[in-house]
Order: C-alpha cells, then sequence, then structure tokens
C-alpha cells in the first residue's frame, strides 16, 4: 500500500495525546502494562516520563513530537507491516517514524518479549 499526501497529511496533524490512551487501552487489554508502553516510546523516542507527559499536556502534533525525538539508531531495524503498510517502505520520514512506533505497540500487545521488541543484540 502507498501513502498519500494526503496520509501523511494526516498523520503529520494526530495528535500524540489523542493517540496515546488508544496505546494504553491496546497493550493493557492484552495484559501488558503501561510502564512497558511509556519503556518503548523512551526507547524510541528518547522521552522519559516528565517529557513525554509535557508533550501529551501540550497537545503536541505528531510532527512536533517527532521533531523534538531523539529517534533510537536501530529504529531503521523495525519491519514489516502495520496497518497495511510495509514499513521499510514508507517513504515519508514523519510516516515512517508514526509506523515505527505503531509497529512497536503492536508488538508489544502481541505479547513479543521486551529484548526483541527494543531490538537489542
Amino acid at each position: 500500500m502507498k501513502a498519500t499526501p494526503e496520509h501523511d497529511e494526516r498523520m503529520a496533524n494526530m495528535t500524540f495525546a489523542s493517540v496515546y490512551p488508544l496505546y494504553v487501552t491496546k497493550v493493557e487489554r492484552k495484559g501488558r502494562t503501561k510502564a512497558e508502553l511509556d519503556q518503548v516510546v523512551e526507547w524510541l523516542t528518547g522521552f522519559d516520563d516528565q517529557k513525554r507527559q509535557e508533550l501529551i499536556d501540550g497537545k503536541v502534533t505528531f510532527e512536533t513530537f517527532f521533531q523534538q525525538a531523539r529517534l533510537h539508531p536501530n529504529a531503521s531495524l523495525i519491519t514489516g507491516v502495520i496497518c497495511g503498510y510495509r514499513v521499510e517502505e514508507i517513504e515519508n520520514p514523519l510516516t515512517k517514524q508514526v509506523r515505527y512506533l505503531d509497529k512497536l505497540v503492536d508488538e508489544l500487545a502481541k505479547g513479543k518479549k521486551m529484548e526483541k521488541i527494543l531490538r537489542n543484540a
């Protein structure tokens, strides 16, 4: 599936604050914890609890969220299909970063071991 410019624009304008509670619900429904979710978000972005809460309170868009992030050097190891898109084939950098996060949350919810999710050697 190829992302359209409209899709990329929609991704850029979504707020992290609107999506984060959905992530929490998804992982908790599958028996994982908010703490594990936060660990995954911190691994990908470098945001600790305080910074993540500031971004949620500020209702920042994903565009701003990822502009402020320090993406983990192993983020490019995140591959596979999420929401019908093959992550490694997404051309728009921001859309790719959002899908990295989606993929990590999905792996967490599916019960994958944390060492595998965090792409540790």
